[in-house]
């Protein structure tokens, strides 16, 4: 899958949990760049991607999660 359409669909799945689109979206996006994007909303914005994706996070995908480009490889290395 392309990188651009993987990014797309995260960002719609940002808007559904946050409930607004006020950021850039970019490979260095974290989530203290975004309003509302606290732990319970990071949990939910994780599962709602795995459903997006039908793939399943393990802990060491977790630990690698550092930035918006970290998760796109992360997701692509798993679809």
């Amino acid at each position: 899958m392309e990188i651009n359409i993987i990014k797309e669909k995260i960002n719609h799945v940002l808007i559904s949990v946050l409930g607004h689109n006020n950021f850039e979206m970019h490979d260095e996006l974290t989530a203290n760049d975004v309003d509302g994007w606290d732990s319970l909303s990071h949990m939910i914005i994780l599962t709602n991607i795995e459903e997006t994706f039908n793939i399943k996070f393990k802990l060491r995908d977790l630990n690698k999660l550092k930035n918006m480009g970290s998760l796109v490889s992360v997701i692509q290395s798993k679809i």
